[in-house]
């Protein structure tokens, strides 16, 4: 197979849709009808349905797809690496987050980077809460922030970019709200909303446990999928939920209340990125990163230093 007849095929394949298809790729959509006939030709078989309304992968196309793809994205990676070597680092990063104080200092970050690699051109955005590791998998993005702990085999977790105190969410009628502070075991007495599958078990339970230190349960509310949810269902008193501290200043809203915790462990938050798929541009990041977080003050003191320097600048 030829490059591009690789581009075509593995295109149709995620976007179903010929014409999107052309676009992306940059040819007629007549050219990637004719690319793809003549490699279900070659190949003997038919790689895609296709009907005036709908076009859907095959069997033998899915195993093609999942054969050649990884190979085609290694070998995309090491000509960026060959390029960046010869010609100095450039190209798209794409970095997600899960928090929007995360994004907030990411997008610090990446005025920082841009200034040292201006041919790189860095796009961030946000990842679901409920499949924090979805979007990283499947090559939509090439790093991400998320929270710690990560135990997955084929990611590699990098250096901590944020650490912040643990603190619960509630409506401010209650009973919790009239507290100063909480203990870990107060959340017996409440119904803890949690996150959907496919989120990892083991970051799920260190996050939204199911008993308390001493070992009684802590009732287990409304699993969520978008961080959105949450905060509607705590406005509207299905329950409670932890979240780092910082964000009391970015998820305010009437009726919303916030307590610290006397004994939680803290939020940290992490880089993390395929371990098959680190390049130049990545590592550049992250050393950049690492690099103005700790000229903040580190992981404890970054987002509260970067905000008394944007209200110096207004």
């Amino acid at each position: 197979m030829e490059r591009q007849e690789i581009e075509i095929f593995l295109t149709l394949a995620e976007e179903l849709h010929f014409g999107r298809t052309a676009e992306r790729v940059g040819v007629s959509q007549s050219r990637v009808s004719q690319t793809i006939a003549r490699l279900e030709r070659r190949i003997g078989a038919k790689l895609f349905e296709r009907s005036s309304r709908h076009v859907t992968i095959t069997a033998i196309g899915e195993q093609l797809r999942d054969g050649i793809g990884p190979a085609q994205r290694r070998i995309e990676e090491e000509i960026a690496k060959a390029m960046a070597a010869g010609r100095g680092i450039s190209g798209t990063l794409r970095i997600g987050f899960s928090g929007a104080f995360t994004g907030h200092l990411l997008h610090s970050v990446t005025g920082v980077f841009g200034r040292r690699h201006p041919g790189v051109d860095v796009q961030i955005r946000q990842v679901q809460i409920s499949d924090p590791y979805g979007t990283l998998r499947a090559g939509d993005i090439d790093l991400q922030v998320t929270e710690l702990p990560v135990a997955e085999a084929d990611l590699t977790t990098g250096p901590v970019l944020l650490s912040q105190p643990r603190v619960l969410l509630m409506a401010s009628g209650h009973p919790f709200a009239r507290r100063e502070s909480l203990s870990v075991e107060d959340l017996a007495e409440a119904t803890l909303l949690t996150v959907a599958k496919p989120v990892p078990a083991q970051w799920l339970d260190h996050h939204f446990p199911r008993q308390t230190p001493s070992g009684r349960p802590i009732p287990h509310g409304q699993a969520i999928s978008h961080w959105e949810d949450a905060l509607s269902l705590v406005l509207a008193g299905k329950g409670v939920t932890p979240v780092a501290a910082a964000g009391m200043r970015y998820y305010a809203r009437p009726g919303l209340t916030f307590r610290p915790f006397s004994d939680a462990p803290r939020i940290e938050y992490a880089f993390l990125w395929p371990t098959d798929h680190e390049t130049g541009r990545l590592r550049a990041f992250v050393e950049a990163a690492v690099e103005h977080v700790r000229s903040l003050g580190g992981p404890t003191r970054a987002l509260e230093t970067l905000w008394d320097s944007e209200g110096d600048s207004r």
